[in-house]
């Protein structure tokens, strides 16, 4: 489900509990009690996992990771320390007896409560009216419910009586015309989840959510106009973000295949093949160079250009990183992240980033530790290929290749000896 300002709601949480679990456990099992100290542990462990598939995967359709959200999470501990104490009391009274299982559900359950806290404010933030933590949870919970009711409709054959008391009318044999017409949760009708809900517990054994004596759903269980506003809020959002950005990921499938087969074909061709087309990238190398700056946090040097500007180059920089499997806001990520007291960042500050990147990876392999996280692919841990590099600085293969070189001789000519010398 996603909702505005939401970041939590989709299926990616699965992962972030089960990392979040795996890292507590241990702070927890060694009495870990200031939330500081939880925190700084917490942080700490999480960052050791940053490579395992499941702190890469996927943690919602925003392109946050996995590891990206369960940090946040982490993080929001310090501004509401309640939800600390509370884990904190429910460890002491159950003292030192609890299975590792029922440790990691105690603090699996505090980031559940804490992922609704946030994602409810960041929800008033959007839309600019009230939304509380239960309200976040109906949303879930309708959500879910109308999963489960496109469930039964596409399978209404095998569920004939259970899906008639859902319609509230016998289904006969043909295909019901609700089935059809239930295309989205748009197309869900409130009294369809009431009824639904009164269905569980003769279908499944279990007492539907609205038919519980929880006060959770209380407002919403004599309350059909309510829950058709909550499912067309989920609806309209839904149809909102639909496209998920498809549109132009296929004309960035598109490009990235014309650039791989732009470099084959140089680099069948060889240099000497294909020179007019390589002066022509050079050609604009000054004035790639000069909107890489600008995009990277360089002073500009004209006060009064257009803020337009600022964003064409901002996307053009999302595009490119995504037309090579990089996160749209790689280049951005990696500038900030590198480190400019070294004398080898000093030596190489006339250079563009992707030839800096270059460099690092001929002379100290793609995987050093020193590297920061920004700077990797998450898909391999390690430094964009070459190929990948090249597409960044918008320039062809061999044309990286002989600027990564010349850095690399410089580097040998001057050393960090002789750029101390000169301040």
């Amino acid at each position: 489900m996603r909702l505005p300002g939401t970041r939590y709601q989709e299926p990616g949480w699965e992962e972030v509990r089960k990392l979040l679990g795996q890292c507590s456990l241990p702070l927890l099992r060694a009495g870990t009690v200031q939330l500081e100290d939880y925190v700084d542990g917490m942080a700490r462990l999480l960052r050791a996992q940053r490579h395992s598939p499941r702190a890469q995967a996927s943690g919602n359709s925003y392109g946050d990771t996995v590891l990206a959200l369960a940090l946040a999470l982490v993080y929001e501990l310090r501004a509401r320390p309640a939800d600390w104490d509370a884990l904190c009391a429910v460890l002491a009274d159950a003292g030192t007896g609890l299975q590792d299982a029922l440790v990691r559900k105690k603090a699996n359950d505090m980031y559940a409560v804490l992922r609704d806290k946030v994602d409810a404010d960041n929800f008033q933030v959007a839309c600019g009216r009230p939304c509380s933590p239960n309200r976040i949870y109906a949303y879930r919970m309708l959500d879910t419910a109308y999963g489960e009711i496109a469930r039964l409709f596409a399978n209404w054959e095998q569920h004939r009586a259970q899906v008639g008391a859902i319609l509230g009318r016998e289904v006969g044999g043909g295909v019901p015309i609700e089935v059809r017409q239930l295309r989205s949760i748009h197309d869900c009708r409130p009294e369809w989840l009431l009824r639904w809900s009164e269905t569980l517990e003769r279908h499944a054994g279990t007492v539907g959510p609205l038919h519980t004596r929880s006060k959770r759903f209380a407002s919403l269980k004599t309350s059909p106009d309510k829950i058709g506003a909550m499912l067309r809020e989920i609806g309209d959002y839904e149809a909102l973000s639909a496209n998920r950005d498809n549109d132009w990921l296929q004309d960035l499938d598109d490009a990235g295949e014309w650039m791989e087969d732009y470099w084959r074909v140089l680099q069948e061709a060889g240099d000497a093949a294909a020179p007019g087309t390589d002066r022509i990238l050079e050609a604009r190398e000054d004035e790639l160079d000069a909107a890489d700056d600008e995009s990277l946090g360089t002073p500009i040097p004209d006060a009064m250009q257009d803020e337009a500007d600022d964003a064409l180059i901002d996307t053009r920089l999302q595009t490119i990183a995504a037309s090579v499997s990089l996160p749209p806001g790689y280049m951005l990520a990696a500038a900030r992240a590198e480190d400019r007291q070294g004398w080898a960042a000093r030596a190489m500050a006339g250079d563009g980033l992707a030839v800096r990147l270059a460099v690092y990876a001929r002379l100290l392999g793609p995987a050093d530790d020193s590297y920061p996280d920004a700077w990797r692919d998450p898909a391999s841990g390690e430094l964009p290929t070459m190929q990948q590099l090249a597409a960044l600085a918008q320039v062809s293969l061999p044309t990286l290749r002989k600027r990564r070189d010349a850095a690399i001789a410089r580097l040998g000519e001057c050393g960090p000896a002789t750029l101390n010398k000169g301040g």
